[in-house]
């Protein structure tokens, strides 16, 4: 069986997400170091957060928690339109298709396989479309921006005169900004109050927090009051609250972060050019190389380093940013 698993090309499990170190472990054994994990685009450096009072832990999340933070989350984001907070934003991933009347889907693919996945399962008709179209013809149209995996990347002011039709035709734009924290220039969050127009946003990625479960739906009011009834009571835990308050408005950090990353992610294109590898998209939390995937998957596994294939092309391979000096050391000697 492991024999069997090790020759195939992509993963068995679809949709297949970043993680999954069991899997890893089963095709190739445990590694000596233990595993470093690249295979998602969360932040290796998370924010350095104060540990919340003890009486958190203890009592339920209550309503002034939930507003402080959206009265601080309106602020990070420059928006003014409704904000309803998730486990993540693969809550309202999760929510939205069952709120939306069945309708024709069209996602901008390839991309986060959740979307596709979602919306076919609450019994919409789904499109995977490259590009989008001149005269849409769909309900509800999904993008990333910038995109996972290939890090394509669209203009606040598109997107939003998109939004617009959409909402003539009574439709939506769902625009998923999970790693937009790097480049704020690109969001729509300011302009979510406009109808149609729904921005989902992730917390985990940027702040390198992806086990807390805090995202954020930003949309106008109406459509806020629904998610939020949909979702239901204590939908954010106590200490997720706590946290994303801290991190939100921690302005030196962001400014700081964003700088780490960027630097990082220079010097990983650095060395994965210098060891022959084509980089061909990404954002400045992950890498996505475009030939040979597989192999290089198979390589750095060797070396204990776990990579992410793709299930629409063995050649296509997204790799993280190292943590730490050591981390760095095994890449280099895995790729050399």
């Amino acid at each position: 069986m492991i024999e069997q698993l090790k020759n195939r090309a992509i993963p068995i499990e679809k949709p297949y997400h970043g993680g999954k170190l069991e899997y890893a472990s089963l095709v190739h054994g445990e590694p000596e170091g233990g595993w470093i994990d690249l295979s998602t685009g969360i932040n290796p450096s998370p924010y350095p957060f104060s540990m919340p009072p003890q009486e958190i832990f203890a009592r339920l999340p209550d309503e002034s928690q939930r507003a402080s933070l959206i009265r601080v989350a309106k602020q990070y984001y420059s928006s003014t339109a409704g904000i309803v907070l998730g486990a993540g934003s693969q809550a309202f991933i999760q929510i939205l298709p069952e709120i939306r009347r069945k309708g024709r889907i069209g996602v901008l693919s390839p991309t986060y396989s959740e979307h596709r996945r979602t919306w076919s399962k609450a019994g919409h008709d789904i499109f995977e479309i490259s590009t989008f179209p001149d005269n849409s013809k769909f309900d509800v149209l999904i993008v990333v921006n910038p995109n996972n995996p290939d890090g394509r990347r669209f203009a606040a002011k598109f997107l939003i005169d998109i939004a617009k039709k959409q909402h003539e035709r009574g439709g939506w734009l769902i625009v998923d900004e999970a790693f937009c924290d790097t480049d704020p220039t690109l969001s729509v969050a300011p302009f979510a109050k406009q109808d149609g127009l729904i921005v989902l946003r992730s917390f985990g990625k940027f702040f390198g927090l992806a086990g807390l479960r805090l995202g954020f739906a930003i949309c106008n009011f109406s459509l806020s009051i629904e998610l939020q009834h949909a979702l239901g009571p204590w939908a954010v835990s106590g200490p997720a609250l706590h946290i994303g308050r801290q991190a939100l408005l921690d302005k030196e950090w962001h400014k700081t972060a964003r700088k780490d990353l960027r630097d990082r992610r220079r010097r990983i294109d650095s060395m994965l050019l210098a060891a022959g590898y084509k980089v061909v998209g990404g954002t400045d939390l992950f890498r996505l190389i475009g030939a040979n995937g597989a192999r290089l998957n198979h390589r750095l596994a060797e070396y204990g380093i776990w990579t992410r294939l793709f299930d629409f092309s063995a050649d296509f391979l997204r790799i993280g940013l190292p943590r730490d000096e050591i981390a760095w050391a095994r890449v280099e000697r895995a790729l050399k």
